[in-house]
């Protein structure tokens, strides 16, 4: 299955703890068909001291959610929206199905 969501995206959340936020996508996970969202499915990890982090502690980051559980943006409505693929100029790019504005 191909991700039809790409890094710099701003998405709508639809399901989970994070439900209903809107956020820029920070990284695609493709082979996985999971991404990560900006501030969204925050976790904790405990981490013992190394060279790269020599006090150790608690960490926070955000860990990847599945590419189902979010959904483009809207430019023009800004509502969750489908991704669509059409020819322009013999080019092919992605739209907003649901107002069929063009996504960069």
């Amino acid at each position: 299955m191909r991700v039809k969501i790409k890094k710099g995206d701003t998405v709508v959340v639809l399901s989970g703890k994070d439900k209903g936020k809107v956020a820029s996508v920070t990284k695609v996970l493709a082979k996985n068909n999971k991404v990560i969202v900006e501030g969204v499915n925050i976790v904790k990890k405990h981490q013992k001291p190394s060279q790269a982090n020599p006090d150790g502690g608690i960490i926070e980051f955000a860990a990847p959610i599945d590419a189902s559980n979010v959904a483009i943006q809207d430019p023009k409505t800004k509502e969750a929206t489908r991704v669509g693929y059409k020819l322009v100029d013999g080019k092919k790019v992605r739209y907003a199905k649901k107002s069929g504005e063009l996504l960069n």
